[in-house]
């Protein structure tokens, strides 16, 4: 009993420190614009940091390594753009346009993908990605390599107007930490606790009665409309959508994210995201050495870091609370 009740009140305690962690950032966010930091920087991060979250949740708490999510991302951008500059629909609609377009390419993928496990699953992803990004090369609407340009902002349920930074800055904001908690959310329910269960240990789960497939396709749409959300918001804020979120590249800096932050983690994907794009941005000057600069710093960090970084600070507090 003494054993059980102390678990419980480690997760308690654990929960306490998640949701104080989840109000800290909210607060250093929203007064970051005030601090002198450049806003379009933040809102990068920040929808890089949510393309992050949800590649985590497939793959830090459902084992399941994809190295195409990055057609998700992309998919999202073009229909959120198209949709705002074609059809001329308003902010919120082109998100949701471009999200739902991503969750029904994660449902056709996913459906596919989880056939097999391990890596024939990574490269069954990857070879997707591949042919939808042949496509968006070759389709009309996205106009190749220039991609679409010029995207609206428009305004947000006709009352906010998105062409001003700060109005934009904390829509994604908004937008970033309500998807975070539904993450987290997703991650400590019943659902979440299978999901990780089936990670562990999947004959065994399968033996306690559980469809592991269909628990595993459920985390690959979550995952694939997440990142979609995160696409079609980048779209807005850049007001512009081409061929690099869509590129395999983008799918191995997601990882390369996930795994430097903390893979398994809440706060890890944000963490590696920040730094990512810190490095691509002020190391920006070395022109094509910042692959080389970022691969160096990622090889560095995962042989001091194992876990990541917040993994191994998560690890450093709980023995030094013994």
């Amino acid at each position: 009993m003494a054993a059980i009740a102390s678990r419980v009140v480690g997760a308690q305690r654990s929960r306490n420190g998640i949701l104080i962690g989840t109000a800290v950032m909210a607060a250093v966010l929203a007064v970051a614009p005030f601090a002198g930091i450049y806003p379009v920087f933040v809102m990068k991060a920040l929808c890089f940091a949510l393309f992050a979250c949800a590649f985590n949740l497939l793959l830090g708490f459902g084992g399941l390594l994809s190295f195409g999510h990055a057609m998700f991302l992309g998919t999202a951008g073009y229909v959120s753009a198209y949709a705002a500059k074609a059809w001329g629909l308003t902010p919120e609609l082109a998100i949701i346009a471009g999200t739902a377009a991503s969750a029904l390419l994660g449902v056709a993928v996913g459906a596919l993908a989880i056939r097999r496990q391990g890596i024939y699953f990574a490269m069954i992803t990857l070879a997707i990605a591949q042919m939808m990004y042949f496509f968006y090369v070759q389709a009309p609407f996205t106009h190749g390599e220039d991609g679409i340009q010029s995207v609206p902002r428009g305004r947000l349920f006709g009352l906010l107007d998105l062409s001003q930074p700060l109005a934009m800055y904390y829509t994604v904001l908004v937008v970033f930490i309500a998807a975070f908690v539904l993450i987290y959310r997703i991650i400590h329910s019943p659902f979440g606790q299978v999901l990780k269960a089936i990670r562990e240990n999947e004959p065994r789960a399968v033996s306690l009665g559980y469809d592991a497939d269909r628990y595993k396709l459920l985390a690959f749409v979550l995952s694939a409309t997440l990142a979609g959300l995160a696409g079609a918001v980048k779209a807005i804020v850049f007001q512009l959508a081409s061929l690099t979120d869509v590129h395999w590249t983008m799918s191995g800096e997601v990882v390369l994210m996930t795994l430097l932050g903390g893979m398994g983690t809440i706060f890890g994907p944000v963490v590696g995201a920040f730094i990512i794009v810190a490095l691509e941005s002020y190391l920006a000057g070395f022109g094509e050495w910042v692959t080389v600069i970022t691969g160096a710093i990622f090889v560095v960090c995962v042989l001091a870091f194992r876990r990541g970084i917040v993994g191994e600070l998560a690890a450093w507090w709980a023995k030094r609370r013994g």
